[in-house]
């Protein structure tokens, strides 16, 4: 028999004492699997740089020319003492976050660091403390969690190597035999980074979108070489990229605030948005799988931790992909949310999808209007006809970041293709541009270079109108398999024009002939 009737049901189990069973050393390699994606865990070490009053945050990519070498976040937060670094490198530690916290859990800064990098090292400084730092890996948390006292002058080097950012106090997180870098396969180092900071572009700028919109808090993406120290081959000011930034509503009426009454929680507002059919704006279209995108995007303390999805109220549809309801998570503990340690996915009790339902406006109208409503925008959008346009080969290095944002917004990707590059290298004097087909660059004689930057040196990203028209004549030169003569004779011909436009130029602006 399963069980005994008669004998009375205890609601409470029963104990006789207590014992403390302190962590393995086997869990290290529980530590190091949690799952993090790559970009995940940069956010959530940016999270820590957030809670720490952080105004400015680098990502910082180090490598040679074969490979990446390292990975930094560098922020100039209120900065840690040695006692403070303890805590934060002590597994299984929680510290005592405040309400308005984007921490949590107390795990981010090690299992997302372990879990992407055989080894983490934190070094900080406060205004009253001298620079100091540890470092933990993966085999000594196997080791019984021993963790590394690093060389106080080498804190101090480093901490002095990023002065542009760290004053009077701030922290570096420094990454290194990082898996994704070590499973690279040579020769694919610019197609990596390419990949990798698009990646990260966008899931930094949509995650922390309202951070970012804000005047005082900013983030950079860079890349240097080690052998040559600040000379940066990469920089990118991370954009926000809002979920709900459309400029003209997709349905007459929207976005409004239905009112969900929620057991245990009270009224939650749901700001309901319908987008425009078949907008390009990149806060539609750049942060995913547009039918994966449509549903709820529930933020903490305002930071977006799900971007997308039902929670249990319906399955997704193509006649809902312009549906996106804005809700920020109640601040109290309660029993119907609850969120993963990494900061992805909101999980709700039934008492959400019942609350749901029973939301309306002060006008009455319904959660079940607004999806109506959406899937009419949707069929309304798709009914008129939408011209195709052709892949490209999308630019990388050397070309202004937001020009590059620009064009993946309004130009599909051709995939599998390193990405287009731009060097001034010394050319004939003949010559204003040649192309290397094989290695997806485009040449610019660096004679001319002054030209375009006022007699000056300029920077990586300079002369962003003349790049731009070069990369919209030249991109599908790298495409094609068997060169012909037409396309050398419209290659020459266009060179001889822009070599003229471009003489012209300096002699107007730099020889002092320009009349008024």
């Amino acid at each position: 028999m399963p069980h005994q009737p008669g004998i009375a049901w205890q609601y409470e189990v029963p104990t006789t004492g207590s014992i403390r069973l302190p962590p393995d050393a086997g869990y290290g390699k529980a530590l190091t699997n949690q799952g993090y994606g790559f970009e995940v865990a940069v956010a959530d070490l940016i999270d820590n740089s957030i809670d720490a009053g952080a105004r400015n945050v680098v990502v910082h990519f180090l490598r040679d020319d074969t490979r990446v070498s390292s990975l930094l976040i560098v922020d100039d937060g209120r900065g840690m003492d040695d006692e403070d670094l303890n805590a934060a490198m002590t597994v299984g530690r929680r510290r005592d976050y405040g309400g308005h916290a984007l921490g949590l859990y107390g795990t981010g800064l090690k299992a997302g660091s372990l879990s992407n990098a055989a080894s983490l090292t934190a070094i900080s400084r406060t205004r009253r403390s001298r620079a100091a730092g540890r470092r933990l890996t993966a085999a000594g948390v196997e080791d019984g969690f021993r963790c590394d006292t690093v060389d106080p002058i080498y804190a101090q080097r480093l901490i002095d190597r990023y002065d542009g950012v760290i004053q009077w106090q701030g922290t570096i997180i420094r990454w290194d035999q990082v898996r994704a870098f070590e499973t690279m396969a040579p020769g694919q180092t610019e197609r990596f980074l390419s990949e990798a900071i698009n990646r990260l572009e966008r899931h930094l700028g949509l995650h922390l979108h309202r951070f970012l919109a804000s005047d005082g808090f900013n983030i950079d993406i860079v890349v240097e070489h080690v052998d040559l120290p600040g000379e940066e081959l990469e920089h990118i000011g991370v954009e926000p990229l809002d979920p709900f930034g459309y400029r003209i509503t997709g349905r007459s009426g929207f976005p409004t605030v239905l009112t969900a009454p929620l057991e245990g929680v009270g009224d939650l507002a749901l700001h309901t948005h319908i987008w425009p059919a078949k907008s390009k704006l990149p806060g539609y279209r750049d942060i995913g799988p547009i039918i994966d995108r449509q549903g709820f995007y529930f933020y903490r303390n305002d930071r977006l931790v799900q971007a997308g999805g039902w929670n249990g109220h319906r399955t997704a549809e193509g006649h809902l992909s312009l549906a996106r309801i804005a809700v920020d998570l109640p601040s109290a503990d309660n029993d119907v949310f609850s969120l993963d340690v990494k900061k992805e996915t909101v999980t709700a009790t039934p008492a959400f999808v019942r609350g749901i339902e029973k939301a309306a406006d002060a006008q009455g109208h319904t959660f079940r209007a607004y999806l109506e409503a959406a899937q009419a925008a949707y069929r309304l959008g798709n009914s008129r006809a939408e011209i195709e346009r052709k892949p490209v080969i999308y630019p990388g290095k050397g070309l202004d970041p937001k020009i590059r944002r620009a064009i993946r917004q309004e130009l599909p990707e051709r995939g599998g293709e390193n990405p287009i590059t731009f060097s001034w290298v010394p050319l004939a004097e003949d010559r204003f541009f040649d192309i290397d087909r094989d290695e997806h660059v485009i040449l610019l004689n660096k004679q001319y270079r002054n030209a375009f930057n006022a007699g000056s040196r300029g920077g990586l990203n300079d002369a962003p109108v003349a790049k731009t028209m070069l990369y919209l004549l030249l991109e599908d030169c790298f495409a094609l398999g068997r060169w012909e003569k037409k396309r050398q004779d419209r290659l020459e011909y266009w060179n001889t024009i822009m070599l003229t436009a471009v003489l012209g130029q300096r002699e107007r602006f730099l020889d002092g002939k320009e009349t008024a």
